[in-house]
């Protein structure tokens, strides 16, 4: 019996384990679900008849290995430091990996060693990095064998909250990691425009957004992730004029985001600064020595006092949790009063804006994929980073992807069934041509 072993049962890895669980009982496989919270992986995989969870401390070697050894292929929903430690095992015991995480650069070292023992690691499976790969690959592609030349991309791509569960004045609540929200955007960007490449620190990140038009949707303001253009060689466009992936927000958001960034609210080496405070209000007021400067002169101060109270900020409330630095001061405030409750909905919007030169002539396609979540777990951000992961590893199993060494998704084989299969779960993107 070929056994899939997933690390991880957090908030993205319910419908990966409602999947899989479909998959073991159809093809006689068994899924093995390990979290350092046994009670939670078991509630995850309920009365599955293939499946049974476990709990270990992953950093033990020991422990790890013995899961790992007995394994058809190992799935890492792990946080991405240690997804390193995972990788060494599943490659000491030639096991295939897939995850949803960037590749890092310890995980790039061993490309060869993946390469030679015949193995695949499948990495940025998921949402973003995943289906966006996936689907511009496929557009590249189909303009490319029709004699096309890609000179523009603008990849957008945001979890949101549905509009009939968006009832607060930051119209966002959390759907994945609450410490990768607090730290977005902290690696600051670098994207191509109009052939210049363009570099913006961490403080301008969320200033004087732009917005894009989302069809079906309203505007959604947009910045730009981290380093984009790593990507420009790994999609086959080294000549591209425009080169930009973003994530997208409400624009009241951004701007509420950008007070928070530049007052301080997520530093993490601030404790020296703010050890001694009391409450939530003298940790705002301390922080944010420059606050009326921020907002006393714009037209959106009321906006952002809206926000501050609402999340906790302007309230005299005891802060009763370590106080270790700003940021998890802000993480701890933004959990609860951001949270998704169980009736809520989320939604995933990703946008494509493709403009593409054929016959001497230039033309455009926007591509767009709306999902919505069913409640607070089977959220549109756990089927959609959790989806490709299932299906690629089913696909694997059934020697249906063959190709081998370290990948993300953007060869036809890889993308070609995976993209199908989503279809077959409502996840498909709407395509418009404008010339």
């Amino acid at each position: 019996m070929k056994k899939i072993l997933l690390f991880g049962a957090g908030k993205s890895a319910t419908c990966l384990i409602d999947y899989l669980c479909v998959a073991c009982e159809e093809n006689n496989w068994l899924l093995v679900v390990c979290d350092a919270d046994l009670p939670l992986a078991q509630s995850k995989i309920k009365n599955c008849t293939n499946a049974k969870a476990v709990s270990i401390d992953v950093s033990n070697e020991e422990n790890r290995v013995d899961l790992i050894k007995d394994a058809a292929i190992v799935i890492s929903m792990l946080p991405p430091h240690l997804h390193f430690l995972v990788a060494n095992s599943c490659l000491h015991f030639s096991k295939h990996l897939l995850t949803a995480s960037y590749i890092d650069a310890e995980i790039k070292k061993l490309e060869k060693q993946i390469e030679d023992k015949g193995l695949l690691f499948l990495c940025e499976m998921g949402l973003d990095p995943g289906i966006d790969h996936m689907s511009a690959m496929k557009i590249f592609d189909h303009i490319e064998n029709r004699g096309g030349k890609i000179v523009s991309f603008k990849s957008h791509c945001g979890g949101l909250v549905s509009p009939e569960s968006d009832d607060n004045p930051w119209h966002y609540k959390i759907t994945w990691n609450p410490g990768n929200i607090v730290m977005a955007g902290s690696s600051g960007a670098v994207y191509k425009l109009d052939g210049i490449v363009v570099t913006k620190p961490y403080h301008k990140i969320f200033n004087n957004n732009e917005e894009v038009n989302v069809p079906g949707l309203f505007p959604l303001a947009w910045y730009p992730n981290r380093d984009s253009l790593t990507y420009i060689e790994t999609y086959g466009l080294g000549n591209i004029e425009t080169f930009i992936r973003t994530t997208l927000r409400h624009a009241s958001f951004c701007r509420g985001w950008n007070i928070i960034v530049n007052a301080g609210l997520t530093d993490l080496d601030d404790y020296d600064e703010i050890k001694n405070v009391k409450s939530y209000e003298d940790w705002f007021l301390q922080k944010s020595g420059k606050r009326k400067n921020l907002t006393d002169t714009t037209k959106f101060k009321n906006e952002f006092d809206e926000q501050a109270a609402y999340i906790g900020l302007t309230s005299n409330v005891p802060i009763e949790v370590p106080i270790k630095n700003s940021a998890l001061l802000l993480q701890n405030l933004l959990e609860k009063k951001l949270a998704m409750q169980p009736h809520d909905k989320d939604m995933i919007v990703m946008f494509h804006e493709i403009d593409f030169e054929i016959d001497g002539v230039r033309k455009g396609i926007k591509s767009c994929l709306i999902v919505k979540g069913d409640d607070q777990q089977r959220t549109a951000m756990a089927k959609t980073v959790g989806l490709p992961l299932g299906i690629a590893a089913k696909l694997i199993l059934r020697d249906k992807i063959k190709v081998r060494g370290l990948h993300i998704p953007v060869a036809k084989e890889i993308y070609g069934p995976v993209l199908a299969e989503l279809e077959l779960n409502q996840i498909k993107f709407n395509e418009e041509f404008v010339d």
